[in-house]
């Protein structure tokens, strides 16, 4: 069946099927249908990352849910969960993000909060799915011309999102002193990120904050943190992060150079939390691809870590569904629900800072806390991802793979919900034993799953 909306939205190459200008007016169509608040004059807001395709896809939005009598109000360049949080903050029906996060220029997407700044459950993506495909979207009633929405900018929204920031901050902690590298990927961060902690106090050494349209996650970002580990060689900071094209994601990096990934961040602070009775339930939500030595220093500390399938929305449903308030992904969303309704880069950072700076300990210390089994990830291009119980042959060879690991390891097959690939993880304690059945599988599936 074909299918607009992934594991984070729509997403595709801009200006071709399904991301296409004709799309994205339907979209805006749609979710002005679905969000149209009768009681009041209903309203959508509407933000992107720094692509070049963001103009023709933000126009096309507000073409689509002005024609319906719904006002649009643009935010402009802002990270996604900034635009989670004006939506909130704001009272506006939804919030409509243009990005396609940590993908090259070429790709851009759609992703869609409800007015409480949550991502939209599967059910209303299905619904509006369903409206476009089937197209019905064409035969909804359109309002009068008196009664059709107008557009316009928000001036304020950056600093909003902004203050809010620092509020996520201790007032208790100074970064007085603090040297920070930032990498803002040339993307949505690239204002937002630098003033938030040169307020706070730190020193800070910026980099990826010159976009052209073109240049997002270019050699840069969370998707390459080498170069922000570099920078914090170079210039002796006591430490770094790096976000991506969105900036609902963050890798870092420790004073040594050493780059720290999801699971690293999430063990530094959810150890932590725990300590300080701070962590609800002790329990730390992760997904599937989370790696064994962050579920086993959760353990230690007396703990216990849930796993959800890939993709922070799902993260996200499980810490409302048992109230808890720490979880993420190894990707380096992290989401703190005690501040945000989703995953956010920057305030991920000052979450780890404030651990770092409470513990008095550098990130190349706090680390020991989780040991890193040996896991190994292939992405292998297919021409129609399937899923695995539908070919025998590799039902057969999984299950033989499975059985040479044995109980202290584990072989997770999923399709990406953003690329044509299949994603083939592979963990365990012998890491030439892991690398060798995660080649086998890719093989397999390259076979399988090419050919036919």
């Amino acid at each position: 069946m074909e299918r607009l909306f992934g594991t984070d939205g729509i997403r595709g190459v801009a200006n071709v099927s399904p991301m296409t200008a004709d799309l994205a007016m339907k979209v805006g169509i749609g979710a002005a249908h679905i969000f149209k608040n009768r009681h009041r004059r209903p309203k959508i807001i509407i933000g992107k990352d720094t692509r070049l395709s963001g103009y023709m896809i933000e126009y096309a939005l507000t073409a689509g849910i002005c024609s319906m009598g719904v006002d649009v109000l643009l935010v402009g360049p802002l990270p996604t969960p900034g635009i989670a949080y004006i939506t909130s903050s704001m009272r506006a029906d939804a919030g409509i993000v243009i990005s396609a996060s940590h993908n090259p220029y070429e790709y851009n997407g759609i992703k869609i909060f409800g007015g409480d700044g949550y991502k939209l459950p599967d059910e209303t993506e299905e619904y509006l799915e369903d409206l476009i495909l089937s197209g019905k979207i064409d035969r909804l009633p359109r309002p009068s011309a008196a009664e059709i929405g107008g557009a316009r900018r928000i001036d304020d929204a950056l600093g909003r999102y902004i203050v809010y920031l620092k509020t996520a901050f201790p007032r208790t902690l100074s970064m007085e002193g603090l040297r920070v590298v930032i990498d803002c990927a040339h993307g949505a961060a690239y204002r937002v990120a630098p003033r938030v902690f040169e307020e706070l106090g730190a020193q800070v050494i910026v980099t990826g904050a010159r976009p052209d349209g073109k240049n997002i996650n270019q050699a840069c970002g969370s998707l390459h943190p080498g170069k922000m580990a570099d920078l914090v060689r170079e210039h002796g900071a006591d430490a770094g992060f790096a976000l991506d094209g969105d900036a609902d994601r963050v890798l870092f990096a420790d004073e040594t150079g050493e780059v720290l990934d999801g699971d690293q961040l999430m063990a530094i602070c959810a150890t932590h939390f725990i300590t300080h009775n701070m962590l609800k339930e002790k329990t730390l939500v992760a997904t599937v691809m989370s790696n064994l030595g962050l579920e086993v220093a959760i353990r230690r500390q007396g703990g216990k870590m849930l796993r959800t399938p890939v993709g922070d929305r799902y993260v996200v449903e499980r810490m409302r569904e048992g109230d808890y308030n720490l979880g993420g992904e190894q990707s380096g969303h992290m989401v703190f629900l005690d501040y945000s309704t989703t995953g956010d880069g920057i305030l991920s950072a000052l979450q780890v800072l404030s651990v770092m700076l409470r513990e008095e300990k550098p990130l190349s210390e706090l680390k020991r806390v989780m040991e890193h089994y040996p896991q190994t990830l292939i992405n292998v291009p297919v021409q129609q991802r399937r899923s695995l119980e539908e070919i025998p042959e590799l039902v057969t060879l999984k299950e033989n793979l499975e059985k040479q690991l044995g109980s202290d390891g584990r072989l997770l097959i999923r399709p990406s919900g953003t690329e044509p690939v299949m994603r083939v993880m592979v963990e365990g304690v012998d890491g030439a034993l892991i690398e060798t059945i995660a080649q086998e599988m890719a093989s397999g599936i390259q076979k399988y799953m090419t050919n036919r």
